[in-house]
């Protein structure tokens, strides 16, 4: 017999024989709930079998049978009722144990979120997004099937959601399309790390969303809560279902501060900042200004993070402050890397080093943050060298620069559209998914072997946009994505190190070598990159364009 856990109360199985009663009660279960009608199967132990065998182990047993593939709404109130008067935890069965975690997930729907439920169902080996509709719904089955219907919908209104419809319209007008994002405010998030730096003020890297929803696209205040590729649909929290003919899925990544133990509890304060949250950027440039002395630790989380750049960036803007204001000599610089090396395109790290030379930083590959003790300013690390057995180190620090663990967004790990490891499965080249051929996806969120960088956004919505306008017309893909991606690491206020590449490590320089050498720190970058994008950022989102692709095209964008 296989239980299968879906929470500490209730669990689910196959059918279960007379002989498997004396193992569900040595495994710590209190009741039993049969779904599974009687004479459905002719190798099936009837209820009453059942339930004798229970009662002389002293455990619960109920009746609730359920025709298969007809999960009522009655059948859930049912349920519901039942649960209320049986003692936990409880092992609910039917044939596969399916309408069991049905009725689960329809009775919890007004308790947890969506994402949730399908998760717990998920890891427990069954899929339930052919009910997330009536999930969202509040367990109750829809009595609207489609509110609205679009030639393309774009779920997340980033640089990529916002870049990929604009490019679309400029190949195609007339096109009906709508973003879906429930945010107010859409931020330039590189721009934080500057405002960690004291170069931005915080405000300049926000505007509202409502300015920048290119004219034409409908703009649907609303998050996603599930996805019915099938049906080609997806479903917005409230039951609210948007259907489509084309989809383009690009909400970002989520920013995992729980998986460290104690961060959120001290996130703000107690010295430990992130320039990864817009309220946090400015509180990392005054604890800068303010350390005069001691030690500062600066993290970077196992791969895949956004702009892999931005934890190294943290700390040469921090050394560089410090050198000039003359603190460096008494501060002590730990970077604690859980990877092996300090960037991932050798071309790259030799500049970089001269850097981490001149701020005396050591570097600790290795080394993953698994908890904060704010309040006694420990840091504590688990080491997992290369043939070496894992140990575990607790740092003090005065101030600390955290880069939290990224993940997909739960309602994209717990979808169809995901692969093994949580992220949207797309063809590398034409980013088009794997399974749907009416889906594509960009950005953080899909599963491409490139740099989760803004620049590799803004080279992707164009290849996206190109590929299903040629879909529309009835045509092959015709764009290829080449793994683009960039990091301006600046080195000090002034100097970047401009970092560009593609699929597996290959520079792809978008100046030419006359202009500047992104292998060395330039103030050439530093003004292409840092002084020059920002304002023309938002105009070239909206335009679609590959904002910053090639020299002209900056000079154009700047006027």
């Amino acid at each position: 017999m296989e239980v299968k856990k879906i929470t500490d109360k209730i669990s689910v199985s196959r059918q279960i024989s007379v002989d498997n009663i004396a193992e569900i009660k040595k495994a710590g279960f209190r009741a039993i709930i049969c779904n599974r009608p009687d004479g459905e199967g002719t190798d099936q132990p009837s209820f009453e079998e059942i339930k004798k065998a229970a009662k002389k182990a002293s455990l619960a047993a109920v009746y609730l049978p359920i025709e298969t593939g007809m999960v009522t709404d009655e059948n859930v109130d049912d349920f519901s009722a039942v649960l209320k008067d049986l003692p936990r935890p409880i092992l609910g069965y039917c044939r596969t144990g399916t309408r069991s975690a049905t009725l689960w997930s329809l009775h919890e729907a007004q308790k947890r979120p969506l994402p949730e439920i399908l998760a717990a169902t998920k890891a427990a080996g069954y899929d339930m997004n052919g009910v997330a509709r009536r999930v969202a719904n509040g367990g109750k089955t829809p009595t609207q099937q489609g509110d609205a219907k679009f030639d393309v919908v774009i779920v997340g209104g980033g640089a990529g959601g916002i870049a990929t419809a604009s490019s679309m319209l400029a190949r195609k007008s007339g096109l009906s399309i709508a973003i879906i994002d429930p945010s107010d405010v859409h931020y330039y998030q590189p721009g934080w790390t500057m405002v960690g730096g004291g170069v931005f003020d915080a405000r300049d890297t926000a505007k509202t969303m409502g300015s920048l929803i290119p004219r034409g696209v409908k703009w649907i205040k609303a998050a996603v809560a599930a996805f019915e590729p099938k049906n080609n649909a997806v479903i917005l929290d409230g039951c609210t279902v948007v259907a489509y003919d084309r989809l383009v899925v690009s909400p970002g990544l989520k920013l995992d501060w729980g998986a460290i133990e104690g961060l959120e509890e001290t996130l703000g304060r107690n010295g430990v900042t992130s320039n990864y949250r817009y309220d946090l950027a400015p509180y990392t440039w005054q604890l800068v200004q303010e350390l005069k002395e001691g030690r500062a630790l600066f993290t970077q989380p196992p791969m895949p993070i956004k702009c892999a750049g931005a934890p190294q960036k943290a700390l040469y803007l921090s050394g560089d402050a410090w050198f000039r204001n003359g603190a460096l000599k008494d501060i002590d610089i730990q970077f604690m890397n859980a990877g092996g090396v300090l960037f991932g395109v050798k071309d790259y790290v030799p500049a970089l080093m001269k850097y981490i030379e001149k701020y005396d930083a050591t570097l600790n590959f290795f080394n993953t943050l698994t908890s904060v003790d704010g309040a006694a300013k420990k840091a504590t690390f688990k080491v997992a060298k290369p043939d070496t057995d894992p140990t575990e180190i607790t740092v003090d620090f005065d101030m600390m620069h955290v880069c939290p663990p990224q993940v997909a967004p739960d309602f994209i790990r717990v979808s169809p559209l995901a692969d093994a490891a949580g992220w949207v499965d797309v063809d590398q080249a034409t980013l088009r998914h794997k399974t749907f051929d009416n889906i594509w996806s960009l950005g953080d969120v899909m599963n491409a072997p490139n740099a989760k960088t803004m620049a590799a956004a803004r080279k992707q919505a164009p290849t996206v946009a190109e590929n299903i306008v040629a879909d529309i017309k009835g045509r092959s893909p015709v764009a290829q994505y080449d793994g683009y991606g960039s990091c301006p690491l600046t080195v000090e206020r002034g100097k970047i190190v401009l970092a560009e590449f593609g699929y597996g490590g290959a520079l792809k320089p978008s100046f030419p070598s006359f202009l500047l050498d992104g292998t060395k720190p330039s103030r050439a970058a530093w003004f292409l990159k840092e002084k020059l994008l920002p304002p023309i950022y938002w105009r070239a989102m909206l335009k679609g364009k590959e904002w910053m692709a090639k020299p002209e095209e900056i000079k154009v964008s700047a006027e």
